[in-house]
């Protein structure tokens, strides 16, 4: 650990950033373990957790697609579906607070929870929205970001359009 890094940007910083590039090195990883389905759960949530005690709506917005994405992979439909209506609800209270890719990400999160349920009608009309909201995102890098999130697995036999 880097304790100036630690010192200048306080715990909850450097832990919610350290926990969320762990489950994103855990949702990248092939042939990931049970248990490290278990851990990818328990970073996502600890980064969450350090997130929420000092930061924006948008960092708590993004916490909730996070987790949302992280209970959708793993195929557990009522978590991914409560996570994306919270990050979904956190969007559209704080609209003005929220970057383009927010937003677009929102519509992600719903579509996939969705298919995530087998709710195949839900789920094309939010993975239609959040195609085209990710059309519109300015920064050629988040967009980059974005669509290939979009493009990623699992769709659970949702045919994407």
């Amino acid at each position: 650990m880097d304790t100036e890094t630690l010192i200048k940007e306080g715990p909850h910083k450097y832990f919610g950033i350290e926990l969320n590039q762990f489950t994103w090195s855990l949702l990248g990883k092939a042939g990931r373990t049970s248990e490290e389905d278990e851990l990818m759960l328990h970073a996502a949530h600890g980064s969450y957790f350090h997130w929420v005690q000092d930061c924006t709506n948008a960092n708590k917005q993004r916490g909730e697609w996070l987790l949302s994405h992280v209970y959708s992979v793993l195929n557990i439909p009522e978590r991914a579906m409560h996570y994306a209506l919270r990050c979904k609800k956190i969007t559209e209270e704080n609209i003005k607070e929220m970057e383009d890719f927010d937003i677009a990400y929102a519509d992600e999160a719903m579509a996939r929870a969705f298919a995530c349920e087998g709710n195949t009608e839900e789920c094309r009309k939010y993975f239609i929205s959040a195609k085209e909201k990710g059309g519109r995102i300015s920064d050629e890098e988040a967009k980059k970001y974005f669509e290939g999130d979009l493009n990623s697995g699992p769709w659970y036999g949702f045919k994407k359009v």
